[in-house]
């Protein structure tokens, strides 16, 4: 009996380990699937766990509460607005007497016009609005990442939701940039100012645009840059007549009329004269008065700072065929560099007078960009760069490198750097002849000369030395 005993005895010992062995198992299975629930965020709400766990199709098919929050309160905002609107007409109405109302005659086109702008417009933009809440298509790349287009989510007007959105290749094609896809640039800084953008892309596709360039202009000084292209038909003035040839346009007062002179103090060339206090910019005074601009960079001056372009020219004999004039003018260095054959882009921006128009009527090259940009130019293609009359005393030293660098990048090597009537504070000095100098390149000219008792000005010319890979 004792010997039959034990086997069963040892077999339920046997058993009782597999039962502690198994429920050790599923308690360890247990908490690993709490830690997986924890992970992908079912106790803690976690939008990006959430996408991760289930996948994109989910994201695809729901609503980002975020840019729903956002979105609901700028169409609350609007219909609130539209109905305050509305009650305080209809107030206004109740108050008149009956037999004022019969005597006031509100025309049809009036009454129509009223209908469009106080009720139409802001429903449609509150009905466009809400049709743009759910997310942007989310595509799945490489290692399971999602990846959304950016920015779309920030903006509520049409237009630059189509702008910035992603514009696939036709038929499924590689493209000659070798991408599967066009992405339209606008800079980061117009999430920033995205009431002014919103304000600049409103308009009616096909129609004129507003004439709104003061606008566009604030954008890219605030750092939304480049801007998004927009699919309106521009305004010009309202007589735009024949410019003059190239052999007398260099030197000659442009046609007014050819000039659209809204949101500028002065409404023609005249008005621009140095000796008007009220004519509304403050840089490069004598700009506009062609008898001053003759003689600039080709007179004798009594400043060692001044320059003459014969000189300049002369160190680098037949070399210089093409360049940018980087500062504010109305393209005179421009118009001086072509009699010599020399071939000038000049930037410009229209801070209080119709730069970019004078120099192109003058039969120039404008260029419309700001300091915040980088040049459009690829890397090694200049001859010359000059700059006067912008950048002096007022920039910071770490923009002042990033241009310098982006200069740099342009010049060819042997190509010249032409530092024209710099100033700063003389505390200063040392700082920034050291921007200048870091590059290590060869000095040609060199002269610094006093502006006022605590202000200098510095006059270079320096080649760029060429660089061994």
């Amino acid at each position: 009996m004792g010997y039959l005993c034990f086997p069963k005895y040892r077999l339920r010992r046997i058993m009782g380990w597999l039962q502690i062995i198994l429920g050790g198992l599923v308690i360890i299975v247990s908490i690993s699937s709490l830690f997986r629930f924890y992970s992908a965020g079912f106790f803690f709400q976690n939008d990006d766990m959430c996408r991760q766990f289930y996948g994109s199709k989910v994201v695809d098919e729901g609503i980002d509460v975020v840019s729903l929050t956002s979105r609901f309160e700028e169409v609350l905002n609007k219909m609130e607005s539209l109905q305050d609107k509305l009650e305080s007409t209809v107030q206004q109405m109740e108050k008149n007497k009956e037999e004022e109302l019969h005597k006031t005659n509100i025309s049809r086109l009036e009454y129509k016009k009223f209908l469009e702008d106080e009720v139409i417009r802001p429903l449609y933009d509150a009905h466009i609005a809400l049709r743009q809440i759910r997310l942007p298509k989310i595509e799945e790349i490489k290692n399971g990442m999602l990846k959304e287009d950016p920015l779309i989510n920030n903006f509520v007007v049409e237009e630059i939701r189509k702008y910035i959105t992603p514009k696939e290749n036709r038929v499924g094609k590689i493209n000659i940039y070798g991408t599967e896809k066009v992405y339209n640039t606008i800079g980061h800084a117009c999430v920033v100012m995205k009431k002014e953008l919103e304000e600049y892309m409103d308009y009616d596709v096909g129609s004129y645009c507003k004439d709104d360039w003061h606008l566009g202009q604030k954008l890219l000084i605030n750092g939304c840059d480049p801007l998004p292209r927009r699919r309106c038909l521009t305004r010009a003035s309202r007589l735009y007549l024949r410019p003059y040839p190239i052999n007398e346009s260099l030197w000659r007062m442009p046609e007014g009329r050819n000039v659209r002179w809204s949101n500028y103090q002065c409404r023609n060339f005249e008005c621009l004269s140095s000796k008007n206090p009220r004519r509304g910019y403050s840089k490069c005074t004598g700009c506009f008065e062609m008898e001053k601009e003759k003689l600039k960079w080709i007179t004798n001056a009594t400043l060692p700072i001044d320059f003459l372009m014969k000189d300049v020219l002369g160190i680098k004999q037949g070399e210089i065929r093409i360049g940018l004039d980087f500062g504010v003018g109305t393209g005179t260095f421009a118009a001086r560099m072509r009699e010599q054959n020399v071939t000038i882009v000049s930037t410009a921006l229209n801070l209080g007078a119709p730069f970019s128009e004078m120099i192109a009527l003058r039969g120039l090259i404008p260029l419309y960009v700001t300091l915040n940009q980088r040049l459009p130019f690829f890397d090694n293609t200049m001859d010359l760069i000059h700059t006067t009359g912008f950048m002096d005393g007022w920039i910071d030293l770490m923009l002042l490198d990033f241009i310098l660098f982006d200069w740099d990048r342009v010049l060819r090597p042997g190509g010249l750097l032409w530092i024209d009537r710099f100033f700063c504070k003389r505390k200063d000095l040392d700082d920034y002849m050291y921007m200048f100098l870091q590059f290590r390149y060869k000095k040609h000219k060199w002269a610094i000369a006093p502006k006022s008792t605590d202000e200098v000005f510095l006059s270079a010319l320096l080649e760029k030395p060429p660089r061994t890979l």
